[in-house]
């Protein structure tokens, strides 16, 4: 029972989302984020897989398991 009302609102929330006309929302929308810097590193694609392995079992993106690691040993070096 409580897995049809969960699916039937969902179903709600994908027809409330494709019906709507979010172009005056948008314009008013003012989007702040923190400044942050883009940056680029080449890395092995054994890294690649290893990162990709680590943050699939925690659920998150292998970059915001990149950005983990170094928030969390940037003072070691």
């Amino acid at each position: 029972m409580k897995a049809q009302k969960r699916k039937r609102n969902s179903d709600e929330q994908v027809r409330e989302f494709e019906t709507r006309d979010l172009g005056k929302d948008i314009k008013k929308l003012h989007v702040i984020r923190p400044e942050k810097i883009s940056t680029s590193i080449v890395l092995d694609p054994v890294m690649i897989t290893r990162l990709q392995s680590k943050a699939k079992k925690r659920g998150i993106g292998y970059q915001t398991m990149m950005k983990i690691i170094v928030y969390e040993n940037i003072n070691r070096y």
